[in-house]
């Protein structure tokens, strides 16, 4: 079967089902094989600009044209059977409806899988649909029951947990914004309390104020799309706000910048990687640390990576 993923978190899903996709987006880049393949979309923003930059263009892009355009010669080129797109945000990665217009007007004869996950539950759903949709529905069935085993690993040991420390996780910078969907449920899943968001409720813009007065006692900093690298270049959307030093998180030393290029916000198979490193950060005294590759702690001194 020809499979066009046009998400990250499709992507990983296809290869972890053990499926060769012949086109990807053009984020793609986990397993390393999926950077090789041809991108068919690509984006109107800059990635490398800063936080506030990125949003700029983001806005701009949504009342014009959009943030992605379809490349429909390569599309074209490669005659999909099935094309995975997503239905959850249209910033991170195309949606479904420019995907399917770009199917009419190029007349392909080919399957559109939609993905809208909210909460874990909807990722393993999602990894059972590929599943069937590609011919590895038994394959699909023992990857959902692993990554059931680990999540229930860590609720077991967080489970009886009573104090539990209020956790805020950032999903960008400037604005500042709290990470919704499944990361809530996650933060309680990890044994931390988090006062923002409903759980499978939209990422959404707050006031620095209200991260003040919520004074989380555990912060992560994983902005969608940055690297570790890339958040430390845009740490003083934060640092530089008044009161940064004053939060108890940074105060006490548990403050940290996470990967949230490959972690947190793909929900795919790592999401379950991603629910162990943030138990790792938010109750170090049960669980591994994340690898220094994958977070960092936030130097109360200074609040540098």
């Amino acid at each position: 079967m020809r499979v066009v993923s046009l998400l990250p978190s499709a992507t990983e899903i296809v290869y972890a089902l053990g499926v060769d996709p012949v086109g990807v987006s053009h984020e793609c880049d986990y397993p390393p094989a999926a950077a090789e393949k041809p991108a068919v979309n690509r984006s109107r923003v800059d990635p490398e600009a800063s936080s506030a930059e990125i949003d700029r263009q983001v806005l701009e892009a949504e009342d014009g044209e959009g943030v992605y355009d379809i490349d429909l010669a390569t599309l074209d080129r490669l005659d999909p059977d099935l094309v995975v797109s997503q239905g959850i945000c249209d910033v991170c990665a195309v949606d479904s409806v420019l995907v399917r217009d770009a199917i009419d007007q190029l007349d392909l004869d080919c399957e559109v899988l939609t993905t809208d996950p909210h909460s874990i539950d909807d990722v393993l759903d999602d990894i059972r649909r590929v599943g069937r949709a590609v011919g590895r529905e038994e394959r699909a069935d023992e990857l959902v029951a692993a990554l059931e085993a680990r999540v229930a690993a860590v609720e077991a040991v967080t489970d009886a947990i009573e104090e539990r420390p209020r956790v805020a996780v950032l999903d960008w910078t400037d604005p500042v914004m709290t990470a919704g969907h499944w990361v809530p449920e996650m933060v309680d899943l990890a044994g931390g309390s988090e006062g923002f968001t409903e759980p499978g409720a939209a990422s959404r813009p707050r006031e620095w104020d209200e991260i003040r007065e919520y004074d989380p006692e555990a912060l992560v900093v994983a902005p969608c799309g940055f690297d570790l690298d890339q958040t430390a270049e845009n740490l003083a959307d934060l640092t530089e706000r008044e009161g940064w030093h004053d939060l108890t998180a940074v105060r006490e030393g548990r403050a940290y910048a996470l990967d949230g290029h490959w972690f947190m916000n793909r929900p795919g198979p790592r999401l379950v990687d991603s629910l162990e490193h943030l138990a790792g950060l938010i109750h170090p005294d049960r669980f591994d640390a994340p690898p220094a590759d994958v977070a960092r702690p936030l130097r109360p001194a200074r609040a540098e990576l």
